[in-house]
């Protein structure tokens, strides 16, 4: 199993940032990738951004420009630097890690970004 704690969420004027974090933890030898999801109310969730263990990244068109991933191996961690936040990034945040093993969800960290 793999648990995933994610910390960072909170309530932000637009215009402002966040930085999301999120520890993997158990079986995590054979994770090959991490990824942030949002699911806004009413919505489906959807990929936000994700790194490969290689440093590979991509994004979702609607953050580009304004959200960073990153990981820090050595601490089996993802972040995400969430920078000029609009109203419409509101949303539960979800870290999800792959592994050969399949796929591992948080509990997420709710963004709100008031107008």
């Amino acid at each position: 199993q793999v648990q995933l704690v994610e910390s960072g969420g909170g309530l932000v004027q637009a215009g402002g940032s966040l930085r999301l974090s999120c520890v993997a933890s158990g079986s995590i030898a054979s994770m090959y990738a991490m990824r942030w999801y949002g699911q806004a109310p009413g919505k489906q969730r959807e990929l936000v951004a994700g790194i490969l263990n290689g440093g590979a990244t991509n994004y979702a068109d609607s953050v580009k420009g304004r959200f960073t991933i990153s990981r820090d191996n050595a601490k089996n961690t993802v972040y995400l630097q969430m920078n000029s936040l609009k109203p419409e990034d509101t949303a539960v945040y979800y870290c999800n890690v792959a592994t050969l093993r399949g796929n591992f969800w948080g509990r997420g960290t709710q963004v709100t970004v008031s107008s």
